[in-house]
């Protein structure tokens, strides 16, 4: 579990996860949503820098392209996931409440608060959760030596499981699962991982701006 190959992989999702306890702490503690927000770009800054840091040794992102199929099929993906997101909602389908991430002042919007908020949903969290999720976990169900194993080799069990836990990191959980069959389904036909990062960056980014036009910040 501790070689070389893992924490590059694992490290910069544990840190996101722990800026989340953190948020929750400090709203336990009393700080106010306004005071907790401003944890975000922190988290992200972070998550980035730690990416720089390992990015010599994410082979599975280079000497891949997409074909203009590819990026078509990834795109529509990841908007069928955003629909689905948005209308999987029941309450069998939802763990808890949200609290969600209100960017305004007031009634006034804090447009570079929404403006990391967006880059950090559409640039960084997808290609952070799908190193971990996709080409960390999938591969690692298989083998503890998971960088040997052939994307083709990944079972419909390691795709199932590694769904449900991406789901439950959700709060909306069944909307979650789906999500991560999807993502993981476009790594496993295509074995380039980069077509799960597309498709992961457009369902946020749909997402975001849906949010940001609807004002259903509970989403975020």
């Amino acid at each position: 579990m501790f070689s070389r190959a893992v924490w590059p992989r694992v490290l910069p999702f544990l840190t996101y996860m722990l800026f989340i306890v953190v948020a929750d702490l400090a709203a336990r503690c009393g700080a106010s949503a306004e005071q907790i927000r401003w944890i975000y770009p922190l988290k992200i800054f972070t998550v980035v820098a730690l990416l720089v840091v390992f990015w010599g040794r994410y082979d599975e992102l280079r000497g891949t392209r997409l074909s203009w199929r590819a990026i078509v099929l990834a795109s529509i993906a990841g908007v069928v996931v955003w629909w689905l997101w948005i209308h999987l909602n029941a309450n069998w389908m939802v763990l808890g409440q949200s609290a969600g991430f209100d960017p305004r002042d007031s009634e006034r919007m804090n447009w570079p608060l929404v403006l990391v908020r967006l880059v950090g949903a559409v640039a960084v969290v997808p290609l952070m959760e799908e190193l971990f999720w996709r080409s960390f976990l999938l591969r690692w169900l298989t083998n503890e030596r998971f960088e040997v194993v052939p994307v083709a080799h990944i079972s419909w069990r390691n795709i199932v499981v590694s769904s449900v836990l991406f789901g439950v990191e959700h709060n909306t959980w069944f909307a979650g699962v789906i999500a991560g069959i999807v993502y993981a389904l476009l790594y496993w036909r295509s074995a380039n991982l980069w077509l799960a990062v597309l498709a992961h960056a457009v369902t946020n980014g749909v997402l975001g701006v849906w949010i940001i036009s609807t004002g259903s910040w509970q989403y975020w």
